[in-house]
Formats: structure tokens, sequence, C-alpha cells
């Protein structure tokens, strides 16, 4: 009997897709390791809320929110979570840095 798995196999294209996204947006060197710093500070700012005084925590979640918006600010494109929000108000957002953009082919 052949087991297909097609859950399994959309949950990993999903994350391949994701992780390409992800790597497009962070092509500069400086913004891709300031946020190898800035998400596990982040991430670990949440434990911290319910284990150590509240402000620990806080102060984690936003040090690891402000690296990584630094790192946007020198990559040249809007931090992620920004994006959706930007489209759904209608306004002008970046997502990939005009220097990293790939020329269009023309038509």
């Amino acid at each position: 009997m052949s087991y297909r798995f097609p859950i399994a196999r959309k949950v990993l294209a999903f994350a391949g897709r994701a992780r390409r996204n992800w790597l497009e947006r962070h092509q500069n060197a400086a913004n891709f390791w300031i946020h190898m710093l800035g998400i596990p500070l982040a991430f670990a700012g949440v434990p911290m809320l319910f284990l150590m005084p509240w402000y620990f925590g806080v102060g984690a979640i936003v040090a690891g929110y402000f690296l990584q918006w630094l790192g946007h600010r020198i990559e040249g494109n809007d931090v992620g979570e920004f994006i959706p929000v930007k489209r759904a108000l209608g306004m002008k957002y970046v997502a990939i840095a005009p220097r990293y953009q790939r020329a269009e082919p023309e038509a």
C-alpha cells in the first residue's frame, strides 16, 4: 500500500515558498545577521513575560523587533509585519529592496 501524505507535501511546499520569500527579503548580510539576533530575542521575550518580571519580557520583545526594524532600514525595505497593513490601507510599501529586485523581462 502506498501512502502519499498530501498534507505533508502541502506543508513542505508552503515552508519552501516561505523560506525563499524570507531569504529574498533579507539579502543584505547585515540585515540577515541582525535578524539572527532579533528573532530569537523577540521569541525569548514571550516566556520571559511569565517567568521573570514582566518588563524583562517586554524589553526583550521590543529590543528584538527594534533590531529587525533596524535591519530592514539597512536593507531598504519594509518590515514584513507592516506590509499587509499598508497593503490593506492602500499605502505604498517596499517588499524587496530596489537594489535586489530582479529585472522584469520586457514584453
